[in-house]
C-alpha cells in the first residue's frame, strides 16, 4: 500500500505541474495580447473610416472568433483611394484577436531595395513571433521557414501594395502556410494579382460620396467639418473635381487653407489644366506599372480621344492601328 501511494503521490504531482505549466503560459499570452499597443496612425479626421472597416470585417466572416478557416482577402482600388488607411484601421481593430499580428507597409517599393525582399520575410517573422535571432538566406529559405514558424499560428497579416505576384508568392505562397482562423489581407492596384483562387474574396473600395468628400475636404481646407460661407459654392466644385478620391481631397484643401478666393479661383483653374503635382506622382505610380508600350498608347489614346466613346466602337479604331485592344483595355480596367 504504502508503494503505490509512494507511485500515486509523484504522478499526480506531474499532472498537477504540467496543468501549471499551461495555465501559466495562457495566463502570459492573454498578458502580451493586453499589452500589445503597437497600433498603426490612421489619420486625424477619419472621415468614412469606419463603415468601409465595417464592410470589411463582415467580408471577413463577421465573427472572426468562430471560423476556422484560413481566409485570403484582396482590397483593390486606385492609388489615393484609401486602401492603407482602411488596411490600418482594420488592424487596430481586430488584431488583438490573433496569435500574432503584422502590417507589412510599402511592399512595391521594399520590393526594389537591395535586401528588401529577404528583409520582409524577416519583418513578418518578427512581428509575429517577436525573434530577432531569425535570418534569412534566400526567398525560398525564407518561404519554408514561415510556413514552418507560423502554419500553427491563428495570424493576421496585411500585405500592403502588392504589384507582383512574386511578391505575394514570397510572402504568402498558400492557405497552408497559416493557422485555422488566420486572416491575410492584400491591398493593391491590380487586379490581376488577385484572379482565380489567390483569394477568397474581393473588396473593391469604393470613392467617397459628396458628403464625405465636402467633409474630409474642408477638415484640411478649413479645420472644421463643412466649407464657411463665402467658399461653399467653390468648394462644391473643387471636391467635384477632386473625384471621390481622398488623397486628392486632402492635398487639395491643405493647399488652399487660408488663402483667399480669388486665390482659390485661380487654383481651381489651374488644376484644372495643370495637375496638383502630389496627386499626379501618386496615380502616374499605376501607369509606369503598365506593361508595355501597347498599353501605354492605349491609356493615352482613350484618356486624349475616346472619353465617353462606347468600348466596342474604341476597340475597333484601336485593333486598326495595330495595339490588340482587348486584352490592352481589359488591362487597363484591372
Amino acid at each position: 500500500m504504502t508503494r503505490l501511494v509512494c507511485i500515486y503521490v509523484p504522478f499526480l504531482w506531474f499532472i498537477f505541474c504540467r496543468n501549471e505549466n499551461e495555465a501559466v503560459k495562457d495566463i502570459v499570452e492573454n498578458v502580451r495580447r493586453k499589452l500589445d499597443k503597437a497600433d498603426l496612425f490612421i489619420a486625424n479626421n477619419p472621415v468614412g473610416v469606419e463603415s468601409r472597416v465595417q464592410d470589411m470585417i463582415q467580408l471577413l466572416d463577421g465573427d472572426i472568433q468562430q471560423s476556422d478557416d484560413v481566409l485570403l482577402l484582396g482590397m483593390w482600388g486606385m492609388g489615393g483611394v484609401g486602401k492603407t488607411t482602411i488596411a490600418k484601421a482594420i488592424y487596430n481593430k481586430i488584431g488583438r484577436n490573433f496569435d500574432g499580428r503584422s502590417f507589412l507597409a510599402n511592399i512595391r517599393e521594399m520590393w526594389e531595395e537591395n535586401a528588401g525582399k529577404v528583409n520582409l520575410q524577416e519583418q513578418l517573422l518578427f512581428d509575429i513571433c517577436k525573434d530577432m535571432t531569425t535570418k534569412i538566406q534566400s526567398i525560398e529559405c525564407g518561404k519554408v521557414t514561415i510556413k514552418d514558424r507560423l502554419c500553427h499560428k491563428r495570424v493576421l497579416i496585411f500585405l500592403d501594395d502588392v504589384s507582383t505576384l512574386d511578391q505575394l508568392n514570397a510572402l504568402c505562397g498558400s492557405h497552408t502556410w497559416f493557422g485555422l482562423g488566420s486572416r491575410i489581407i492584400i491591398t493593391t492596384r491590380d487586379r490581376n494579382i488577385l484572379r482565380g483562387d489567390r483569394v477568397n474574396k474581393v473588396f473593391k473600395m469604393k470613392h467617397m460620396d459628396e458628403s464625405e468628400s465636402i467633409e474630409l475636404f474642408s477638415w484640411h481646407a478649413f479645420k472644421q467639418a463643412s466649407p464657411t460661407k463665402d467658399f461653399a459654392e467653390i468648394s462644391r466644385n473643387v471636391v467635384e473635381y477632386s473625384g471621390g478620391l481622398p488623397l486628392a481631397l486632402e492635398v487639395l484643401g491643405s493647399y488652399l487653407f487660408d488663402r483667399g478666393l480669388t486665390e482659390w479661383k485661380s487654383a481651381l483653374a489651374k488644376l484644372k489644366r495643370i495637375p496638383n503635382n502630389q496627386v499626379q506622382k501618386k496615380l502616374r505610380i499605376s501607369y509606369d506599372a503598365l506593361n508595355d508600350d501597347f498599353e501605354k498608347e492605349i491609356f493615352l489614346d482613350v484618356a486624349c480621344f475616346f472619353i465617353g466613346m462606347d468600348r466596342n466602337e474604341v476597340i475597333l479604331i484601336l485593333n486598326g492601328c495595330g495595339l490588340f485592344a482587348e486584352i490592352g483595355i481589359s488591362i487597363l480596367v484591372e
